[in-house]
């Protein structure tokens, strides 16, 4: 019975967790350090699998922004490796003290960092997550059950029965790092009520997911967010430097929450700069929709509509839209943003001030790529996700984000009167 297993599954993750709040740095480090040289060296066996699940997934007819979350290449696991030998050389969050104060009757009291216990992740098309979370909830001393989306079944199940058995074998407690092994939707319902077992849950995946996830866990939820990311070309920008961050925000990858889905363009510039872009963005393929101003600068761009100022594409489309100044391109964000990831590029220092004090996100740029909201690009070797909520934890979440406080109070024989 699914349930019964299920059960089974939190009890193992929950006598891991305890066990795990106590393993120390130095057998920590060598687990990561010897799950990176697993999934290197058993490179044939988990892309053997992963082309299954390509297979799989052209068969079904899935999205090329899908089917480009899915893939792995030897480039990837090979990144995915290297972001867990990064986590190595992060300092260990477990036992840090990160406040410490005296009372005037004696007491001093601290807040120290420890684990939160047992994560679950329910994620979609993406193998490379199951990586990242196992590395980040180990390194903070938490045990994971992963559910990964049915698409990748095969690559998630061959990277954890590889990581699983590197990281027992260098010292962590059986149950720490364990995988859903089924693609019914029946499990992830089941997670998502598993309170006793598991101490937070973390959806990772489109807006439908997330949703379905915060609509029906009973269990604590942090929510990670859908990317609507705008980039605003202000009237001051230097013109070369929007391209070349225009381009990347939307090309260099666009299948994921950080690229770019809305341009904004300041309308003294929109005539000098559309066109422009424009060229630079149709030399990689991107289908172009735009507003009236817009198609009357650019003649062959699509009508956008106002469906379109609301859509995270993950893919290479882009909306345009040219804006009368600040206060609209402003506006504008607050009105379709989803507070992930937004930037401006300008040379104005008070506009750029402006723009980083009143943009609602977990991420405010300038003059750089969206693409940079990322554990990794901001140090913390991986994540397990963009917050986009407000409570703990908001932007990429790394070690820190996974573990709470407890207070610990030292005294010599206070007692309440």
């Amino acid at each position: 019975m699914l349930q019964a297993e299920m059960e089974r599954m939190g009890q193992k993750a929950k006598e891991a967790a305890y066990k795990l709040g106590s393993v120390s740095t130095k057998v920590k480090n060598e687990a990561l350090m010897a799950m990176a040289k697993a999934l290197e060296e058993r490179m044939e066996l988990i892309l053997t699998a992963n082309e299954q699940d390509m297979e799989a997934g052209r068969a079904k007819g899935l999205s090329n922004a899908l089917l480009d979350r899915l893939l792995l290449t030897p480039d990837r696991i090979r990144e995915m490796a290297e972001g867990l030998r990064a986590l190595v050389a992060l300092p260990d969050p477990v036992g840090e003290v990160v406040k410490m104060w005296t009372r005037p009757n004696g007491l001093q009291i601290g807040k120290m960092r420890v684990p939160l216990g047992v994560i679950g992740i329910i994620y979609e098309a993406r193998p490379n997550v199951t990586v990242d979370a196992a590395g980040l909830c180990l390194k903070a001393g938490n045990a994971v059950i992963l559910r990964g989306g049915s698409e990748a079944f095969n690559s998630n199940k061959a990277i954890t029965d590889v990581i699983s058995a590197a990281a027992t074998s260098a010292g962590i407690p059986e149950g720490a790092i364990q995988l859903v092994e089924t693609t019914d939707r029946e499990a992830a319902r089941i997670m998502m009520r598993m309170n006793g077992y598991i101490d937070v849950l973390i959806p990772r995946g489109g807006a439908g997911l997330i949703q379905t996830v915060v609509e029906n866990a009973t269990v604590p939820v942090l929510e990670t967010g859908v990317g609507n990311c705008h980039v605003y070309v202000d009237e001051d920008a230097d013109l070369d430097m929007a391209t070349r961050i225009v381009v990347n925000a939307k090309t260099q990858r666009p299948a994921v929450c950080n690229a770019m889905e809305t341009l904004l363009v300041h309308e003294k510039i929109a005539e000098e700069f559309l066109p422009k872009v424009a060229a630079a963005l149709k030399e990689k393929g991107v289908e172009l929709r735009g507003c009236q101003k817009t198609r009357e600068i650019l003649p062959d761009c699509n009508p956008a509509t106002e469906e379109d100022w609301k859509t995270e594409y993950l893919d290479l489309i882009l909306a345009i839209r040219v804006v009368e100044g600040f206060e609209q391109a402003i506006e504008h964000i607050h009105n379709y943003g989803t507070k992930h990831t937004e930037a401006i590029v300008t040379n104005n220092y008070q506009r750029a001030r402006a723009f980083l004090q009143r943009v609602d996100a977990a991420a405010v740029f300038v003059n750089a790529s969206t693409r940079f909201t990322d554990g990794y690009q901001f140090g913390f070797g991986a994540e397990i996700g963009i917050s986009t909520q407000k409570l703990h934890a908001r932007g990429p979440m790394g070690l820190e984000e996974l573990t709470t406080v407890k207070y610990i109070i030292f005294g010599d024989g206070q007692i309440r009167t």
